[in-house]
């Protein structure tokens, strides 16, 4: 008989591609496990997306913010007694300078100070007053650029350095241009002058900062004294408009956050080490808390 009778080929012709159990189940896995690996996996990258929370799109809240209105008016006593340089590193620059967060040198540690104090107080004040990596500008906030000069001057002190304390303005030379100024008056501009003085002199002189309460000052604060531990989640503070590391701290409460942030808490000091008032801390909390919502 043939081995290629009609039976033998009708068997070759009806044999598949499994011939052994080791093919059977390599066959069973791919056609199911695999899959069902896949679908898992497509499912979690879905669930892990990026989405708001629920009640987190307030189109009205947006739309106020865009057209808010730029800047902010501030009345500071001009008379108030110069800070020393102790009393403007614990109201300002404490914050960073106390733990060396953000990359900034430590109070007191000579070493990281060195090549700092080798460039010269003008550089060093420049910073300050400028604002260098994480650190924000200072000229323009709580404290005069004299003031941030002397912070400067107790710092570098504190490290080793001989830098002089820098000098008050003469109080002739600021009133001079005035003098000049007046002597160059018109004869007719006096009488306009005389009948101004009495409001002038009705106006009652500024005492304290105005207490903010709208987001331009939660923000112009935020970037002034917030932002060097915030701005890059050093410290343990939760960053800028991380919703996550934000959320169990909102669960608490725009209050709770507010009283933290006054008496300070963790590596924070009190008021971020800042001179602000209690409604300008109101002010910069609820800015973090609606960036993070």
């Amino acid at each position: 008989m043939s081995a290629n009778d009609h039976t033998t080929a009708h068997e070759e012709a009806h044999t598949g591609p499994i011939k052994t159990p080791k093919q059977l189940l390599a066959a069973v896995f791919f056609s199911f496990v695999v899959p069902v690996f896949a679908i898992i996996g497509l499912v979690y990258y879905v669930a892990s997306a990026d989405k708001p929370l629920a009640g987190a799109d307030d189109a009205e809240r947006a739309v106020a913010e865009r057209i808010q209105k730029v800047g902010m008016v501030e009345i500071r006593d001009a008379n108030r007694p110069l800070r020393t340089g102790e009393e403007v590193y614990k109201g300002q620059c404490i914050a960073c300078h106390g733990t060396g967060a953000a990359g900034s040198p430590k109070f007191g540690d000579a070493a990281a100070w060195a090549p700092r104090i080798s460039t010269g107080y003008d550089a060093l004040l420049h910073s300050a007053l400028k604002g260098k990596g994480a650190m924000a500008a200072q000229s323009g906030g709580d404290f005069q650029d004299i003031e941030i000069g002397r912070a400067v001057v107790y710092m570098t002190t504190a490290a080793g350095g001989k830098f002089a304390e820098p000098a008050v303005p003469a109080a002739g030379a600021a009133d001079a241009p005035a003098a000049d100024a007046a002597a160059a008056t018109p004869a007719a501009v006096p009488v306009a002058a005389t009948a101004a003085t009495p409001a002038a002199a009705t106006a009652p002189a500024a005492t304290a900062k105005v207490a903010a309460t709208d987001t331009g000052a939660g923000e112009a604060l935020y970037k002034q004294a917030c932002f060097a531990c915030h701005g890059a989640g050093v410290a343990g503070a939760p960053k800028f408009g991380d919703k996550a590391a934000w959320a169990p701290r909102i669960q608490t409460g725009v209050d709770a956050l507010t009283a933290s942030a006054i008496k300070g808490k963790g590596a924070m000091p009190p008021k971020g080490g800042s001179a602000a008032s209690d409604a300008d801390i109101h002010s910069a909390v609820v800015y973090m808390v609606s960036a993070a919502k």
